[in-house]
């Protein structure tokens, strides 16, 4: 399987892996053969990278941190109960988070045994979202990304659910914004910021007066935009002062919010992203927080093509945990852009190549 951009989606080009709505209900099946009408309508719901099927490399299979069943459940439970706490909030009502605590709980054992289990390096690509609900798909991702950086980095098991809680909960103070600001298509004024900024607060104030749910996942939510050298909000806080599972959440956060596709910008590629994440290294980001999570994230995706060093393209067939920056690649043309019999080449054993563009997400080959 091939991984393409909506853009480059042809009319025909058969769907390799299910394409989910923002409830996690299946939303057109692996199979299918698309249609301008089903492209245009991926295009609306704000769907950016599909998987189709591909002769060169049918035989790769993409083997997701979270299979169907746990990804289904997840993003449903998920919008299930945010959308309840909104509803009370909106209603001024006092929220019975002690009720769907549990829930949240089992979602966070459900993704951690998931990510136990899984010997690549992860990616939660946005095959799936609605504007109106990026939030419900974000504390899913944040809670992937947190979680195995922090199985990385040696957390035991009561820390990671600790963890886990903090990460799937870290912006449920967002429900008590306005959609109108939450949504808004453009920059936000200084007051519409002002007002979003509230929202570590808000969480804050919901979480820690739930008996049910740890106290630090409180400071989670208080402390995630919070950076070392006391540039962040909503206090300023400088390194010691911030919790370690905040200094994870917030590389998590950032990583997972600018390889999204928003109202108001395209995603960017795993690999921008995590420079971005590295640039802020030592100033914005804990350094081992940084060098953890770069080895666990997998910047080059399975189905992507790329260019090499030396100037021939391939498809990554595979990413490893311990060096995603060196996947397994299929080689499809040489260097003068001839095509070739797809021969495979592992770059963690050809350390003289290295990997210069990516190509699916912004340009296909148009003989591919």
């Amino acid at each position: 399987m091939k991984l393409k951009t909506i853009h480059n989606l042809q009319e025909n080009d058969t769907l390799a892996k299910p394409i989910y709505n923002d409830e996690g209900q299946i939303l057109l099946n692996s199979g299918v053969n698309l249609t301008v009408p089903m492209i245009s309508r991926l295009v609306h719901k704000g769907i950016q990278f599909v998987y189709v099927e591909d002769a060169l490399t049918a035989d790769v299979y993409v083997d997701d941190v979270l299979n169907d069943s746990v990804r289904r459940k997840s993003m449903k439970q998920i919008h299930e109960n945010f959308s309840e706490i909104s509803r009370q909030m909106a209603m001024g009502k006092v929220v019975e988070m002690e009720k769907m605590s549990g829930q949240f709980s089992e979602i966070v054992n459900s993704i951690l045994d998931s990510v136990r289990n899984h010997n690549e390096a992860v990616l939660m690509l946005s095959d799936v979202i609605s504007y109106d609900s990026y939030i419900f798909r974000h504390s899913l991702n944040v809670t992937v990304y947190a979680l195995a950086t922090g199985q990385a980095l040696g957390l035991n098991a009561k820390e990671l659910h600790e963890l886990g809680m903090g990460a799937i909960l870290h912006d449920v103070g967002k429900m008590s914004l306005p959609a109108s600001v939450l949504n808004k298509k453009g920059k936000l004024t200084e007051e519409e910021f002002a007002v979003v900024k509230e929202h570590t607060e808000a969480g804050f104030d919901l979480l820690r007066k739930t008996n049910t749910i740890p106290l630090l996942a409180a400071h989670c939510a208080f402390q995630h935009h919070e950076r070392l050298d006391g540039s962040g909000y909503p206090r300023e806080l400088k390194d010691g002062a911030i919790h370690y599972y905040a200094k994870i959440l917030a590389v998590a956060d950032v990583f997972d919010a600018v390889t999204s596709d928003r109202i108001y910008r395209d995603a960017m590629l795993p690999h921008e992203g995590l420079a971005i994440i590295q640039a802020g290294s030592g100033q914005l980001y804990d350094r081992d927080i940084v060098d953890a999570f770069s080895k666990t994230v997998a910047i080059y995706p399975v189905g992507t093509t790329v260019q090499l060093s030396d100037g021939r393209t391939a498809v990554v067939i595979k990413s490893t945990k311990e060096l995603p920056e060196r996947p397994l690649v299929r080689v499809t043309h040489e260097q003068d852009g001839s095509k070739v019999e797809p021969y495979d080449l592992d770059m963690s054993e050809t350390l003289n190549i290295t990997i210069v563009t990516c190509e699916t997400l912004t340009e296909q080959l148009s003989d591919y």
